[in-house]
């Protein structure tokens, strides 16, 4: 029988996947079964099966994707999963008032009848996954344009995810991985009746807050508890009373036998992107241009809201779920290109590119194929610097600057569409929305921010409206008055017309709004003039990264290339271990309840200890979750290779049992998206035990305990 080109490339591939282990990588876990004997070795008493099967209950069977970016796991028969509390931070959030301050004070559903519902929030478990390459690529040979190939690949897809579902509930997608050299497609079941069911206040769950965000040692609680609920056939159901908590194919048993430097540990998950095999240019853009500009952005964004949320607690609640995730990335970029710099990683990145040239130089058909790549990168990336700068700018500043632009963009939508007014969802996102909308708050950034991209954006990407606030007039001024007679930030009014339905009057307003107006230029300059031209040199970049995937995996043959991440679900696996940040400092695997009583400071928010902790720890009543040195462990580090997405993800044990919720990378270790160091990189837990006694010890929702497996 004579193979395909892409039968043999996949063959190839799952050599190089599994030729050789190593703390980095991502790997996909229905190609473990050729890995596991090394897993073996390392301590993991388990077999690939366990791991992954379609015709067994296994571990996969208990991880699901947590919304639409995170992870969580089963910890019971009944639908109970655990993920991170900056996970759930939003429904939390959500729920969360001056009355009812759950951010504050944490939430505990005493019974089922008390866990809260969250509107939007979903679900997914993976049901299976196979590789389609040869079907996602079936016509595109004889394609030459770039576009039209992609229009081709989409079609395939299109008909792969449609006959693969047919007749099911079930969900599919298909994703590319090498660069689009190798694609998969998975089987999805979704479900959305998803209720809380516990969260530590924040002074636990959050503690440390953006000081300790990335860093290490870590002192945070970052755990909540949700419940999947289903219909009486244990399928997907949008809410309804009378459904059931649903029934796990698979749960994990929790471990409190504690753990030690050495021991095996695997995280399971869904990490959300990662880019190995960068050109050098691109690392160098992203050191110069795209870090250091989206860093300042955020800067003002976080000064004005913190300062705001320091002075108000009302402001503090409305905006906690919107600083947290405006800072997380923005000490993130930091930490990863602190760490760039130290691996002089466009050095290491030029050495490489030089070894490839040589080897492409080596060989006539290597060059035929190959001999223009870098030289077509060093253009694409020349032509790219502009736009990435007025993309960036556009998404940091009108995209995810104010919150006046999600009502603008909402009802710029309604007005096109204005045949299908749905009164009652439109009335529901207004009230969402002012809810947690302060006037001033948001003003502030809109001026800051908006006078920034006037001041710091090339002149052929400022919109005329934005120029005609100025007109020799005191520009942040203009803005600041704009903002204020604007009816997007009027509920009264807007709530009163969409109420009536009053889409006539609405529009018509909105045709003489300032901000409005500016806004909707603001979209127009950037669809007409920077996305177009952004979204070719990327299309055309995409296609030349594929061929240098394709000439690594040649080059490489017999080495482990990982595939870079995409949202889909991979095990990494490691060990318990510290590390060695900088000269003369140490770092232990663990941290304990000592440390949180030692950074109590009732003064600061982040490290303010609830006095209910301080008394467990001074009666010293920690039930038989202590360590053996009669402390409580609190979090650990290990040497998995993650990254966003992992958020929330089961640590495992070598016995498959879980010991720890993954919840952040050290800071030192933050490049690890572009360039691993496993001397720096660690992913950081919340041991289990830590978990297990505040929710039996703090929170005294003992009664959930008793429907998990605790072994020793």
């Amino acid at each position: 029988m004579i193979m395909s080109k892409h039968l043999l490339l996949l063959i190839s591939l799952l050599c190089l996947w599994f030729s050789t282990f190593a703390r980095e990588g991502m790997w996909v876990p229905v190609l473990l079964h050729q890995n596991i004997s090394e897993m073996n070795e390392m301590g993991f008493q388990l077999s690939a099966d366990d791991v992954y099967s379609i015709n067994q209950a296994s571990l996969n069977d208990a991880i699901v994707l947590f919304g639409h970016g995170c992870t969580g796991e089963l910890i019971s028969p009944d639908g109970l999963l655990v993920t991170n509390h900056h996970c759930g931070f939003g429904q939390i959030q959500s729920h969360s008032s001056v009355e009812h301050d759950y951010l504050s004070d944490g939430f505990w559903a005493m019974s089922r009848e008390q866990e809260l519902l969250n509107p939007g929030l979903s679900v997914t478990f993976l049901v299976e996954m196979r590789e389609v390459t040869d079907a996602v690529l079936e016509g595109c040979d004889t394609i030459g344009d770039e576009a039209l190939k992609q229009d081709k690949i989409r079609e395939n897809i299109a008909i792969i995810t449609n006959e693969a579902v047919a007749g099911t509930h079930y969900e599919a997608l298909v994703k590319p991985f090498y660069e689009g050299n190798q694609y998969y497609l998975f089987i999805n079941e979704r479900f959305t009746d998803v209720r809380l069911v516990g969260a530590p206040p924040s002074a636990i769950g959050k503690f440390g807050g953006d000081t300790d965000n990335w860093m290490w040692p870590r002192h945070t609680g970052d755990f909540s508890l949700f419940r999947i609920y289903a219909g009486s056939d244990n399928k997907p159901a949008d809410y309804s009373p009378d459904n059931v908590p649903y029934r796990s194919k698979k749960f994990f048993p929790i471990n409190i036998a504690g753990i030690n430097e050495g021991d095996f540990t695997m995280v399971f998950g869904y990490p959300g992107t990662t880019h190995q095999y960068l050109y050098s240019e691109a690392v160098k853009q992203i050191l110069e241009q795209r870090n250091p500009n989206r860093i300042a952005i955020r800067d003002e964004k976080l000064k004005i809201m913190g300062n705001a949320m320091e002075a108000d607690r009302a402001t503090r609640i409305q905006y906690a779920a919107k600083y947290a995730s405006t800072s997380n990335a923005w000490k993130k970029w930091q930490g990863e290109s602190k760490g760039l710099v130290r691996l002089n990683a466009v050095a290491v990145k030029i050495d490489e590119e030089k070894e490839f040239a040589e080897w492409v130089n080596q060989s006539l058909e290597r060059k035929g194929k190959y001999g223009n790549v870098l030289g077509t990168f060093e253009k694409q990336y020349a032509d790219l610097l502009p736009y990435q700068k007025a993309k960036d700018y556009f998404d940091e500043i009108v995209m995810r600057g104010t919150d006046s632009y999600k009502v603008y963009s909402r009802l710029a939508y309604l007005l096109r569409d204005n045949e299908k007014l749905d009164t009652v969802a439109e009335m529901e996102f207004l009230s969402l929305h002012f809810k947690d909308f302060d006037t001033n708050v948001d003003q502030n950034i809109f001026v800051s921010l908006f006078a920034k991209y006037y001041n710091e954006t090339a002149a052929r990407f400022v919109p005329n409206a934005l120029l005609a606030l100025i007109n020799n007039k005191n520009l942040e001024k203009e803005l600041a008055k704009c903002h204020e007679k604007s009816i997007l930030n009027n509920n009264g009014e807007l709530s009163r017309l969409i109420k009536n339905a009053d889409l006539e009057k609405l529009n018509k307003n909105l045709s003489g709004d300032v901000l409005f107006n500016l806004f909707g230029s603001m979209v127009k300059v950037y669809y007409d003039s920077i996305f177009p031209r952004y979204q070719e040199i990327n299309r055309q970049i995409d296609a030349n990264q594929k061929r240098y995937m394709a000439a690594l995996l040649e080059k490489e043959k017999g080495k482990m290339l990982f595939p870079n991440a995409n949202l889909t679900m991979r095990v990494t696996y490691g060990k318990v271990e510290g590390y060695r940040p900088a000269d003369g400092v140490n770092y232990k695997y663990y941290t304990t309840l000592d440390g949180i009583i030692e950074k109590d400071n009732p003064e600061i928010y982040d490290y303010s200890v609830p006095e209910r902790l301080k008394k467990l720890y001074r009666d010293r009543d920690f039930g038989h979750y202590a360590n053996s040195n009669g402390n409580i462990p609190v979090c650990f580090t290990a040497s998995n290779h993650t990254t966003g997405g992992n958020s929330g993800s089961p640590v495992i044990n070598a016995k498959g049992h879980l010991i720890g919720i993954n919840f952040d990378r050290c800071w030192e270790g933050t490049m690890s998206d572009i360039m691993f160091d496993p001397d720096k990189c660690r992913n950081i837990s919340i041991d289990t035990r830590y978990m297990l006694f505040l929710i039996d010890k703090f929170a005294g929702a003992t009664y959930l305990l008793n429907e998990m497996e605790i072994v020793e």
